[in-house]
This record gives structure tokens, sequence and C-alpha cells, in this order.
């Protein structure tokens, strides 16, 4: 008996890899696949390890050691704003506390110099939060004095800005009204500290109202990262400390700090992509403006 021809299947493989080239082309002019190709040409991974090293070793030790100074009123904010975005419980916090309480004798051995020295060491944070910014937005390097002039208005502002936010949730206390007037207001207050900290970082080349939609991007991813960490981290730091001691309790630190700074990186990307579009929705993320840089920068260059 003769057998029957087969039915080539060609034809339907190439419509469906036809198809699946059609669906990958649409997936790369989109948002989600645009934001992420900008992450990977920061190396963003590598780049929010980094900015959380630099902040546990130069930035936490500046809030402790400046703090020490301020009044007992704004250290409590300070410390408050702390304890709450760090979503540290229990023995945990009671050892920041005790950071904080002992103030007057970090006082008594900081010297004017250890004061200054402290300063600069920070500074090595606000230099990698700078240049995180200045990658994202594929913007030259700039002037190292001006950056380090804005890297120190930066760290004032960022002390001012906690001391404010756990002033205002001492002010309003508990109930659902005062809870939800500070949530909004907790809002509004990191969309515009995150985008004065694009402007500062980008040196001001950036007209401020582009870089709105970065900071409420930012603001609002930052704090629900915060949100969460009420839920988490009082076990990571319990677990980290059983297994690894003092040591442990840094490492959580560093997880956490490693968090917020994916954020940072998402909020840039994110806040880029969507002022570079054409259109209404280009538009609308840069309220309406026409130039994304002041009118005496160069245009945007990659920066290698």
């Amino acid at each position: 008996m003769a057998s029957s021809p087969s039915t080539p299947q060609l034809p339907a493989s190439n419509g469906f890899l036809s198809r699946g080239k059609r669906l990958y082309d649409r997936l790369q002019q989109g948002f989600l696949f645009t934001v992420w190709n900008r992450l990977l040409d920061v190396e963003f991974f590598d780049r929010s390890i980094a900015l959380a090293g630099k902040a546990f070793v130069s930035f936490f030790p500046l809030i402790i050691v400046v703090t020490a100074f301020l009044p007992t009123h704004l250290q409590n904010a300070v410390l408050s704003t702390m304890v709450h975005r760090l979503g540290i419980t229990g023995p945990s916090q009671a050892s920041v506390s005790d950071a904080f309480a002992n103030s007057s004798q970090v006082r008594s051995a900081t010297s004017i110099l250890g004061l200054l020295l402290t300063i600069i060491y920070a500074s090595s944070f606000t230099t990698a939060l700078r240049r995180m910014y200045v990658r994202v937005w594929r913007r030259p390097s700039g002037r190292a004095v001006r950056a380090y002039l804005y890297g120190s208005l930066w760290v004032a502002g960022c002390i001012a800005y906690m001391a404010l936010i756990g002033g205002l949730r001492t002010w309003l206390g508990n109930g659902v009204i005062p809870i939800s007037v500070f949530v909004v207001l907790s809002v509004l207050g990191s969309a515009l500290f995150w985008t004065t900290t694009a402007w500062l970082c980008l040196e001001r080349e950036v007209n401020f109202a582009v870089l709105v939609t970065t900071g409420t991007i930012t603001g609002v991813l930052t704090l629900g990262y915060a949100f969460t960490a009420q839920f988490w981290m009082p076990n990571q730091i319990i677990s980290n400390e059983l297994q690894f001691g003092f040591f442990g309790i840094a490492l959580s630190f560093v997880t956490w700090l490693s968090g917020i700074s994916i954020c940072l990186l998402i909020g840039a990307a994110a806040g880029v992509v969507l002022v570079e579009k054409d259109g209404v929705l280009g538009r609308i993320a840069r309220l309406g403006v026409d130039h994304v840089l002041t009118p005496t920068v160069q245009p945007i260059r990659v920066e290698r």
C-alpha cells in the first residue's frame, strides 16, 4: 500500500516565528524593556551594592555624629524617621536608640577635625549617588568642586528632611485621619526630596520640572519599600545576628540599603525614559517643558 504524503509544517512554523518576532519587537520598544536596558547600561546590580556599602560605612556614621550636635527634639525626630524607614523593632530598636542617646559621649569623642573627616568620608557616598544619576541620564561628569558642594548641601538637606518627617509624625499623632494626612505629606515630601536630589546630582543642568517624574517615582518606590521593611526586617536582623553575631546586624542594614539603592536606580531610569518619550506621555512627564536641559548646557551625551 502506498503511503500518503505528509503535510509540510514549515509555513506554520514560519508564521509562529514571525508572530513571535513581531511581539518581541513590540516589547523592545515598550516602556519596561526600555527601562530594563537603561538599568543594564549602568550595571544596576553592582552599582546598587556599591551605593549600599558606601552609605553604610560613610553616611550612617555621619548621621550619628551630626545628629549628636543637634537639640534633643531634633535628635528624636531623626531617630524616629530612621527606625520607621528601617523597620527596626524590639532589641534592635533599643540598640539604635542607645547610639543616639549617648550623644554627649559622641560629642566629647568627636573633635573638629574628626567631624570634618566624617563629612569628607560621607562625600564618597554623595559622589557615588551623583555618578549614578549622571550615568543614567548620560551626562558628563562635571566639575569636582561643584559636585562636592552640592553633595554637602544634599547631606544637610537629608538630615533636615529626616528631622522634619520625624517631627511631623510625632506632632500628628495616631488615628486614621492623622495617619492619612501623614502618608500624603510623606509622599509629597519624599517626591520633593528626591527631585531635588536628582537636580543637585545633575548639577542643575536638567530642568527641575523635568525631574519631578523621577522624584515622584523614586519617592513612591522608597516609601513602599520602607513600608514593607517592618514585616521582614526584624526577622532578618534576628536571623543574621544569630548566625553572624554583631556583623549580622550590619549585614541586615546593608541588605536594606541595597534594596533602597535599587529603588533609586529604577526611579532614575524610569524617569528619564518617560521624559525622553515623544507625544502626550512625554509632555506630561516633562510637565509641559519643551527642553530637558537648561539653555546653557550641552546636549545629552553618554559618559563612558
